[in-house]
Formats: structure tokens, sequence, C-alpha cells
């Protein structure tokens, strides 16, 4: 595995694995609208934001890109991983990645869990700092945990 930082050709591929998984995964999760809000809000245009101030780092194995992950300030954002990819450890190594970056940095790593991933970042030590709702359209509501852990909280492991 190896993970290297994205850069504006690495849109369409960055783009890909994200708007799939939300398309695949969440529908289990989430009302419609909630799906079309994670889909707008995760578009091309605030991939390449991100991309271009250097935030976006891709996990290939053997040449094949298998996730994505945006590294922003104190937060990891847009952590996701191809569905037909999932696990394998790339979730596990891209957030690996991720919060030694950002512990190393800043002595705490911060995250919006959605919630196929709530239990997972449980699971690594996360507890949830805040809860926050937004009206998605459709007469839905997405509910979502902020989530926070110190570092090094996860030495040993």
């Amino acid at each position: 595995m190896d993970i290297r930082k994205a850069e504006s050709a690495d849109l369409p591929m960055v783009g890909f694995i994200t708007r799939r998984t939300i398309q695949e995964v969440y529908p289990r999760f989430y009302p419609r609208g909630a799906v079309e809000f994670f889909l707008d809000w995760h578009g091309d245009s605030h991939i390449l934001a991100d991309i271009e101030a250097g935030e976006v780092y891709l996990l290939f194995d053997g040449g094949m890109a298998a996730g994505t992950i945006t590294l922003h300030k104190d937060e990891i954002t847009r952590l996701y991983v191809a569905p037909g990819l999932q696990g394998r450890g790339y979730g596990r190594a891209l957030l690996d990645f991720g919060e030694k970056a950002i512990g190393e940095r800043y002595g705490r790593i911060r995250l919006e869990a959605s919630l196929p991933a709530a239990f997972i970042y449980w699971k690594r030590g996360y507890r949830v700092v805040d809860m926050l709702t937004e009206s998605v359209g459709h007469g839905s509501v997405l509910c979502w945990d902020v989530m926070e852990k110190p570092w090094p909280d996860n030495k040993g492991e």
C-alpha cells in the first residue's frame, strides 16, 4: 500500500471513490435528501479546492486507487474506501496515516462521523464532543456526531 498526495489530475479518481461510496453505502443509513446532500457536498468543486490546498491523499495498492482521505488542519474529512474494496485494511491504513499526521501536529484529532463510520471511530477511541443537525430537503434532517480523540492514545496498537 502506498499513500500519496492527490494532484489535480486525480480529481476523477477521488470523486469516483467518494461518490460511489456515498451512492452504495449511505442509502442504507440515510433518507434520499441526506444522500443527495452528501453527493452535493462532495462534488468536484469542493474536492478540487481541497486538492489544490494540498489536503487530499489517495491510497494505492498495486497501482489501483482504493481509498482517499482529506486532512484539514486538525480534522480528518472525506475518508472513503471504494465499496468493492472495503474490509481489506485500506480504511485502517488511511485512518492511521491521518491520525499520525494530525495528531503529531495538533495533539488531537477531530472528525465528523457519518452513521456508517461512527462505530469504527468509537472503536478507535474517538468520543462525541458535539452533535449537529441540518435540514437537507425532501423533509429530511441530517444528524451527525463531531468526534475527537487525543494524541497519542493509540501507541502500541
